[in-house]
């Protein structure tokens, strides 16, 4: 029986010694699942048709921002501070309110001067202008601001840029680096949008980003702007150039999947919805997962919906109002981040 009895006791206390390696080495090899998640910002021009028309203001933003839709991110764009960007009691004034409201100041969207024009007088001239523009979004407590690069004008009446797409590319490093560097010094993003002629075409444009080091570089993707040619507008009137049809575009999921290694932010544009709540023109799971799967690291999502223009200033009826469409877009981008993370 004492025979037995140690056989038994040894036995048992081997087993135990076992005990660590079979609790804690199968623990050592599991990882927790990626998660996905971003926050959602707003984008001005969701209220163009009231900015332009004297109803709202840029300084009506943030409020509306906050109380209406209860998002607290901003997107600024350049047109509606009506010059007024070098103005430094105008600026103290819209950052005391955003302060006061507890708003954070994401980019300013700025439409100036071509920083990719071959002519290099022109350029260096609009790469000067933009740089009021960078301390302005300094002093408002900014990430970035986002420019075009090409003449944005030159797209709307139909016309083509001087110049071939790789001299252009070529103008384009240069302006853009030389505003990157300016930048730089003070610790601001300059994004590159998808927006009108040569730049709705990703390859071009990463070809271009690709010949530059600075880390302050980026891309934001618009989902709607990947229109390479529309229809001539009857005339230069405002309503004529936003009732023309787009004959060629870029598959906006192409696109932004070649953009995405260059990503800082996401602008999630927005016309029409159907009844169970999702976007027309873009498969938001689809464009998300694409988002998700490439890796971004990003922060910020921004609603920008131009429903609200269509219809108040195009004629166009069926979309939604201003805040309709915010909210619209607002709530299927959480139905969207819920699903996915």
């Amino acid at each position: 029986m004492k025979t037995n009895r140690r056989a038994f006791i040894a036995k048992i206390g081997t087993a135990a010694a076992c005990i660590p390696l079979v609790k804690f080495t199968p623990l050592t090899i599991i990882k927790p699942p990626k998660t996905f998640d971003f926050e959602i910002s707003l984008a001005e021009f969701s209220f163009a048709s009231e900015l332009y028309t004297g109803k709202m203001s840029n300084m009506d933003f943030p409020e509306r921002a906050k109380n209406v839709h209860g998002i607290n991110v901003l997107e600024y764009v350049s047109g509606f501070f009506k010059e007024k960007h070098t103005d430094h009691n105008y600026l103290k004034e819209l950052k005391q309110r955003c302060d006061d409201l507890g708003m954070i100041n994401h980019l300013i969207m700025v439409d100036g001067g071509n920083i990719a024009s071959i002519d290099a007088q022109e350029r260096n001239k609009a790469v000067e202008g933009h740089y009021p523009w960078v301390d302005a979004a300094k002093f408002l407590g900014c990430t970035a601001i986002r420019v075009n690069l090409g003449d944005t004008m030159a797209a709307l009446t139909g016309k083509k840029e001087p110049g071939a797409p790789e001299e252009i590319a070529e103008a384009a490093v240069d302006g853009y680096g030389q505003l990157l560097d300016y930048a730089n010094k003070v610790g601001i993003q300059v994004l590159v949008e998808n927006h009108f002629g040569l730049s709705t075409n990703p390859d071009w444009l990463v070809g271009i980003m690709k010949q530059l080091n600075q880390e302050n570089k980026g891309f934001l993707p618009d989902f709607g702007n990947f229109c390479s040619e529309r229809s001539k507008a009857a005339s230069m009137d405002f309503k004529d150039l936003l009732n023309t049809e787009c004959l060629h575009e870029y598959d906006k999921y192409e696109g932004v999947t070649k953009m995405m290694p260059y990503t800082k932010a996401i602008s999630a544009k927005t016309y029409l919805f159907n009844e169970n709540g999702e976007a027309q023109k873009t498969d938001f799971y689809k464009m998300f997962k694409i988002i998700k799967e490439n890796g971004w690291s990003g922060k910020y999502v921004g609603i920008e919906y131009e429903g609200g223009i269509m219809r108040d200033l195009a004629g166009k009826p069926g979309y939604l109002s201003n805040d309709e469409g915010v909210s619209a877009t607002k709530s299927l981008l959480e139905k969207v981040r819920r699903e996915l993370t």
